[in-house]
């Protein structure tokens, strides 16, 4: 996959999309209190997708509780806003887990579009569990639950609980159509990413920094976006970044919101 461009949709998805935050993320954040305006997690996508008359869906669930309380959560936020609509849904795990464990009554799921999702777990966080060791472990999460910051998804990002857990008990749902795309990027030293990316790049091959592009795949896998880390695929890419990259001569290769853009569009196309 390529890097993409802005557009107006000819036609928007019969179906309204909802845009659900991964692991560590939220809606909106207010910084600096709730009087002055917040960040949102979605920066500048859901904006694009409504003014292309794409009908959209911000949910919220807890940033790093376990799988299971987040699926509640985002079940319970789409009935209260989808209005009994059916939607499609771009997320992870948690929406998984949702569709195909809790089966809720009223969420009627068309179908499921993931982004650098790890559904084979990620061998990064294999060697940060590793590293902590089962002594320090505990005290570790002791110490985060006394700052109010659950840790049930942490453990649930290992390799061997998506292939021998989550996985095998959770099968996808006759009826929706599962969608998901990867990201690989080739990070400069000085990069955040840079360790992650040597670490999983040795154990699983091509990677966004986090996620390897094989953990990506699910379903019917439409491509995996090249020189893309994992903060690009929400809009989070630093824009000081970005200006000293063009300043250079060199070309932004990835629109975030042009690939969000192009979803609405593949969902549009699959009469969804």
């Amino acid at each position: 996959m390529g890097k993409g461009t802005l557009l107006n949709l000819d036609c928007a998805p019969k179906n309204p999309i909802v845009l659900a935050h991964g692991l560590l993320g939220f809606d909106e954040l207010h910084l600096a209190g709730p009087r002055l305006p917040g960040v949102h997690y979605w920066r500048g996508i859901a904006e694009a997708m409504r003014k292309n008359g794409i009908e959209v869906i911000t949910t919220h669930v807890p940033p790093s509780s376990s799988i299971e309380e987040r699926a509640e959560r985002l079940s319970s936020d789409i009935e209260a806003k989808a209005g009994g609509k059916s939607v499609n849904i771009i997320a992870g795990l948690d929406s998984r887990y949702m569709i195909s464990r809790l089966k809720p009554a009223n969420v009627n799921v068309k179908s499921l579009a993931t982004i650098a999702s790890p559904h084979r777990g990620s061998a990064f966080a294999d060697y940060l569990f590793k590293q902590i060791g089962p002594t320090r472990l505990p005290r570790l999460y002791n110490a985060l639950n006394s700052l109010h910051v659950p840790t049930g998804a942490f453990s649930q990002l290992t390799r061997h609980y998506m292939e021998d857990e989550f996985n095998p008990k959770t099968p996808d749902r006759e009826g929706v159509r599962y969608f998901s795309y990867g990201a690989s990027v080739d990070p400069a030293i000085w990069s955040a990413f840079h360790r992650s990316h040597l670490i999983v790049s040795e154990e699983e091959g091509p990677n966004d920094g986090l996620v390897s592009v094989a953990s990506s795949k699910w379903g019917d896998y439409r491509g995996t976006l090249v020189n893309v880390s994992h903060l690009d695929l929400i809009n989070w890419t630093n824009r000081l970044r970005w200006l000293v990259w063009e300043m250079t001569g060199n070309k932004r290769n990835f629109n975030a919101i042009a690939f969000y853009l192009d979803i609405g569009d593949m969902l549009a196309d699959e009469g969804l």
